[in-house]
């Protein structure tokens, strides 16, 4: 009897990148091109709603049947789950029919990837939403984030998604962009390191992480969403480039999207000096290129840099972007260019040889690949576990910035006004890339799909003997005054009032935070800073509780409070853990991951400033310090920082050193603290941040306990962009510090480095720690 010979990309003994070859040479171009192409079961409302002009128009442009679509096969499903709000149940049946139908479309019988966002969480209905990203940074926590990870790729995996759309490692430039809830702070080190823990956890679970945006979004003019950057060379490299770096080399991220920006002039989109030379060449990065969603038709519509949407589609694949997302519209208008000699099919021979690569890793060419899990009546994308690590995430987010006494409120049986907007509305607690505010806000009465408790619900359950009386006062926005009388008269009646104020995420300007959702200013929205003035004037005691997805500024205010605490956006289990910190049974242990302005003009700016971008006395009459530094944040106990001690006083400039301090716990109680590092270096070719942080370590002490925290620095973490646009690490001498902030210093150490100039093409980008008993 005949035997069936296996084909060779059949073959799971053969390595991917041989069958994803063997596989490529059999097809035809359109198969080919079907590959790097994408569809959506949308509804009919565009993402960004039909207000957005730009959307709107390649929106529609993209649109084709889903029969049309793998009529060739198909590269990637997008956002089964995460269009409309359907049972988990239901999404899984959905993409097990749709996949079916790929399958049985492709010649070779070929799946598509299924992507998601997932910066919260899973973007789904039902899923749990777990702190905004901003929240992450503030928690100085790699560990309690890659856990957070691997719990959201496991509910991905066990739906059928093969890749997420997170996260995103742009660094915090301008606070009035409105995408800062989505960014894990201001300093690169901050932002890699919890980034790449995010990449790890998440790919542990089998889903490819997406590294976004690639690169500068951030750097906008003026913090507006899609506008031009202008920035050197040196900036980009050193801040901008270093977390995805760090999340390619270190994470070993699977999949990366272009930036909408432009930057010197030249789109992201249509970059191959970024997309090829940088990430490729010189990172050695071989995963997927994906777009953002429409850019490559920003390309003609928006940038002006194509006469047609068939020639976007050229110059982005040359560029090295290998799937049109979130459908097909350019990529499926190269056949024509290929035919006429205008575009090498060679470029799309790459692209489809790394998606193909990528689907065969994926499992999805084996033998006993399933769309979807068997079982789709237990799926519970808001399992018990999540909501736990949900809560330590939140619990350590919670950033106090002062207080002179008043907190904790344990035991009270005062009466407490709760006040402001965001008192009672739990969907501040949730970023805009949250189902509940991405999709849900467009269907009301589905509420936010998962239990999202209110601080004011919290606060009952904190603060059992309390008598809590609350009152909106104003809106988040609408200038509305009419409720401001009632907001007085409970201050009055209360022994203290915890004023809430802060953002609720939207789109597109339809909130105070989020994609598109940028402002002129850094003050309160709406007419939230005349209510924390009127209460202010009321006489009595006031916490203030900022619960947003930027910094606002609060110089008018910091002087009049007792204390002042800043959440940022805490997910679903946000309204307990700040109602836990305020009763005093979570000691707060959050740590600024940007800095707090004091005026509504004196920002935008960010610690990382070289010594001309600092305060100036007698040069400007400006002054751009922060209310509250970077790395700021207090504690219900004390810590006493130790000397700064070096195993050595001079190292070879590839040499390393061990740099520790002794930190105890001299308070009553236990809590954590965060202990960290920065570099100054003291002369250098080109001018240089006057303090960076090199490296962090979280940890929990006892009362009365000691411990003590060892660095080990490489003379890379010194590198830095020359004069000739080299990353070098110099000779000579600089300055390690520790403290409670960046501008808190408590010790400090110099280091020389000695011997010659080094050009580092691929510097050590980690500074490891450990934790010895003192």
């Amino acid at each position: 009897m005949p035997t069936t010979t296996m084909p060779a990309w059949r073959d799971p003994a053969v390595d991917p990148q041989t069958r994803a070859a063997a596989l490529l040479s059999e097809m035809t171009l359109p198969e080919k091109l079907a590959q790097l192409g994408s569809y959506w079961p949308r509804p009919e409302e565009p993402e960004g709603g039909g207000d957005v002009a730009p959307l709107e128009e390649a929106f529609n442009a993209g649109r084709r049947t889903f029969e049309k679509a793998i009529e060739h096969g198909l590269g990637q499903l997008t956002r089964v789950f995460g269009s409309a709000p359907v049972e988990p149940a239901e999404g899984v049946a959905a993409l097990r029919r749709m996949q079916d139908a790929v399958v049985k479309a492709s010649r070779f019988g070929i799946p598509a990837i299924a992507h998601e966002e997932c910066l919260t969480g899973f973007t789904t209905y039902r899923a749990s939403v777990f702190p905004a990203a901003i929240a992450w940074g503030a928690t100085f926590d790699p560990d309690a984030v890659g856990r957070m990870a691997a719990a959201i790729g496991d509910d991905m995996r066990a739906v059928g998604v093969h890749q997420g759309l997170s996260p995103l490692l742009d660094v915090v430039r301008d606070y009035r962009w409105g995408r800062v809830e989505e960014t894990i702070g201001e300093d690169p080190y901050l932002v890699g390191t919890l980034g790449t823990a995010y990449v790890k956890g998440l790919q542990s679970s089998g889903i490819i992480a997406t590294l976004k945006h690639f690169a500068g979004y951030p750097a906008s003019k003026a913090g507006r969403n899609h506008a031009p950057v202008t920035i050197g060379p040196r900036e980009f490299t050193d801040v901008i480039l270093t977390p995805f770096e760090m999340a390619v080399r270190e994470g070993g991220a699977r999949s990366v999207m272009n930036s909408y920006s432009d930057v010197d002039g030249q789109p992201a989109a249509a970059s191959p000096q970024l997309l090829t030379g940088i990430l490729r060449d010189r990172w050695g990065f071989s995963g997927t290129v994906v777009s953002d969603y429409w850019a490559i038709a920003f390309l003609d519509m928006m940038h002006r840099v194509s006469p047609d949407r068939a020639h976007s589609g050229a110059t982005a694949l040359t560029a090295g972007i290998d799937v049109e997302l979130p459908e097909t519209d350019a990529y499926g208008r190269l056949a024509p260019l290929i035919e006429a000699g205008e575009l090498d099919e060679s470029l799309v021979d790459r692209a489809v040889l790394r998606v193909l690569k990528q689907k065969i890793e994926a499992g999805l060419l084996d033998a006993d690949w399933t769309a979807t899990p068997a079982d789709t009546e237990q799926v519970d994308l808001d399992r018990p576990q999540n909501r736990v690590i949900a809560r330590e995430l939140a619990e350590k987010s919670v950033t106090l910035l002062k207080n002179d006494g008043i907190l904790p409120l344990s035991g009270t049986t005062r009466t407490v006004a709760a006040i402001g907007p965001s008192a009672g509305e739990p969907r501040t607690f949730l970023g805009c890339y949250s189902f509940p505010i991405h999709v849900l806000a467009r269907y009301e009465a589905e509420g936010t799909g998962v239990p999202v408790p209110s601080l004011i619900d919290a606060l009952g359950a904190a603060l059992p003997t309390a008598n809590i009386i609350s009152e909106r006062g104003v809106p988040i926005v609408e200038p509305d005054r009419s409720g401001l009388p009632a907001a007085v008269e409970a201050a009055r009646q209360a022994d203290l009032a915890i004023v809430t104020v802060g953002d609720l995420a939207s789109l597109f300007g339809r909130g105070t935070s989020g994609e598109g959702c940028d402002v002129e200013d850094l003050s309160l929205p709406g007419i939230q800073g005349e209510l924390v003035d009127t209460i202010l004037d009321t006489g009595t005691p006031v916490v203030l509780v900022v619960v947003s997805g930027r910094p606002y500024a609060l110089g008018n205010y910091a002087d009049r409070c007792a204390a002042i605490i800043q959440a940022f956006m805490p997910g679903e289990e946000g309204g307990g853990a700040i109602a836990r910190v305020l009763s005093g049974e979570v000691n707060p242990s959050g740590r600024l991951p940007v800095g707090v302005p004091r005026t509504a003009g004196g920002q935008p700016g960010t610690y990382l400033a070289a010594p001309l971008g600092r305060a100036s006395a007698g040069i400007s009459n400006l002054d751009p310090s922060p209310l509250y530094p970077f790395g700021h944040g207090l504690s219900y106990t004390t810590f006493e920082h130790g000397p700064l001690e070096t195993s050595a006083t001079q190292i070879p400039t590839d040499g390393s050193v061990e740099v520790s301090i002794k930190v105890t716990n001299t308070g009553s109680r236990s809590g954590d603290d965060v202990v960290q590092l920065y570099l100054s270096d003291e002369v250098a070719q080109v001018t240089r941040p006057v303090r960076s942080l090199i490296g962090y370590r979280r940890i929990t002490l006892d009362a009365g306990a000691s411990a003590r925290v060892t660095f080990e620095v490489h003379a890379d973490r010194t590198a830095f962009t020359g004069i000739d646009l080299h990353r070098v690490v110099e000779p000579g001498r600089v300055t390690l510090s520790s403290g409670r902030s960046v501008e808190d210093i408590t010790t400090t150490a110099t280091l020389d480095l000695v011997g010659p100039l080094r050009i580092v093409d691929a510097p050590t980008l980690l500074t490891p720690t450990r934790v010895d008993p003192a």
